[in-house]
């Protein structure tokens, strides 16, 4: 069987996973790869933190080069995170005749024209299964399971790391702040948990899916998003109280006028598919014109899910499957034309806005003028005591029909209204 070398660049959580399948399942994965495979090289800056996996003497180096000018390196499995090092190195990687591997998403997002371009003028592949849904075969679904079907849309629960947060607080009625402490200190969160909060790490991966799915090529900073970080226990119990779960739902719905992507906090009915993610978990809800609705659901980070990924990936890699695929898919190409992408303001939707007002006597035919100024009208309003102030109160609407530029203009008069407190607390509502 033929003998082939692989280089693993990037050694934490993930790069672990990976080099401690390479080492231990060897015979398995030749027999996928149909080539015995040599993890000759791991290169890291870090060389003194302990990993939960062992290295043969000499294979961990801070040393690139030596790794990149072996002509018997086939492939470069790439996990250092961020943009600006991890686009050096794939450029590098692929300069030197190098297939690559990579989990890096934000990567892609972010510079996925220029890297596949420069792979496709060299003749190399990019694998990036782990990008989205850490273990879930969410890439090789829609690129090649699905491509006798035209997708209609995709809705999505992309970040672990919010889907723990919101059904912790909608099992236990746990403050905010409270679970993101708890997520950080079992490890679902880093200590700076705003790329998953605010909605980034979801839309950068909802960016590849646009792509993948439709051909559309978007900058992720331009998808509208909407994170979790503004929510509190009160909207998990109004949500619950008529029906729903709140998840972090990535959206990508072709209509006629275009292709409408966006991520926000979504009310989703219980007994929906959606609604019964739990805890780290992901699902990419699919549907297409001929096979209808298709879910997949699974971990979608964590060390043994990624590296799964990672690894089916290598072996594709090394066995061929890749260079078709890639070929076919034709990703991020300008050759490629993709749908049209539909402006924000003009896609349409119900929503939930919840606010902080001091009690008044005209206080809901203000909001509610100004929301029919704006075209939205109101399908349920309630309203409740503050428990800590007799002053105050809290307001809940739910909208009918109305359009994203509709209620984000009616939402910003209303904040600017006397006896409103805060800023208005808002969720779409899927029906």
């Amino acid at each position: 069987m033929e003998k082939v070398k692989v280089a693993l660049v990037g050694f934490g959580t993930i790069g672990s996973g990976v080099a401690r399948l390479l080492l231990e399942e060897g015979p398995r994965i030749a027999r996928g790869a149909r080539k015995q495979v040599e993890l000759a090289y791991v290169v890291d800056k870090d060389l003194k933190t302990k990993r939960n996996v062992t290295l043969p003497d000499g294979l961990l180096s801070d040393d690139l080069d030596r790794a990149l000018n072996d002509p018997d390196v086939e492939v470069v499995v790439q996990l250092v995170g961020g943009t600006d090092a991890a686009r050096s190195i794939m450029l590098r990687a692929l300069d030197s005749g190098k297939n690559v591997v990579t989990a890096n998403k934000a990567l892609l997002a972010a510079h996925g024209p220029e890297l596949f371009d420069k792979a496709r003028q060299l003749g190399r592949t990019i694998a990036f299964e782990a990008a989205v849904g850490g273990g879930i075969p969410v890439i090789a679904t829609i690129g090649q399971s699905l491509t006798a079907n035209r997708i209609e849309s995709i809705d999505a629960i992309l970040n672990g790391t919010c889907n723990f947060i919101l059904s912790e607080m909608e099992q236990h009625g746990s403050d905010y702040e409270d679970v993101v402490a708890e997520a950080q200190r079992l490890g679902y969160a880093e200590a700076d948990p705003t790329m998953d909060v605010d909605g980034s790490d979801a839309t950068q991966k909802l960016a590849i899916l646009a792509q993948l799915a439709f051909g559309a090529s978007v900058d992720w900073k331009d998808i509208p998003r909407m994170g979790i970080d503004s929510l509190a226990a009160a909207d998990i119990q109004c949500a619950q109280g008529m029906g729903y779960s709140i998840r972090l739902v990535a959206t990508a719905r072709l209509g006629t006028a275009g292709l409408e992507l966006c991520v926000a906090p979504t009310f989703v009915s219980e007994g929906t598919p959606l609604a019964g993610v739990q805890g780290a978990f992901n699902a990419v809800q699919i549907v297409g014109d001929a096979v209808g609705p298709l879910l997949l659901h699974g971990l979608g980070a964590g060390q043994n899910p990624t590296a799964s990924a990672v690894v089916a990936d290598l072996i594709d890699t090394l066995a061929g499957r890749t260079a078709i695929t890639f070929n076919a898919l034709n990703l991020w190409s300008k050759q490629t034309v993709g749908v049209p992408i539909r402006a924000l303001r003009e896609i349409p939707g119900r929503f939930y806005l919840r606010l902080d007002i001091e009690t008044q006597v005209d206080a809901v035919n203000q909001i509610a003028r100004v929301l029919q100024e704006h075209n939205t009208a109101i399908d349920s309003l309630a309203q409740y005591e503050d428990e800590e102030s007799e002053d105050r109160a809290g307001m809940v609407i739910m909208t009918q029909e109305t359009t994203e530029g509709n209620i984000t203009d009616a939402v910003g008069q209303i904040e600017k209204l006397p006896f409103v407190q805060a800023e208005a607390v808002r969720c779409r509502v899927a029906d």
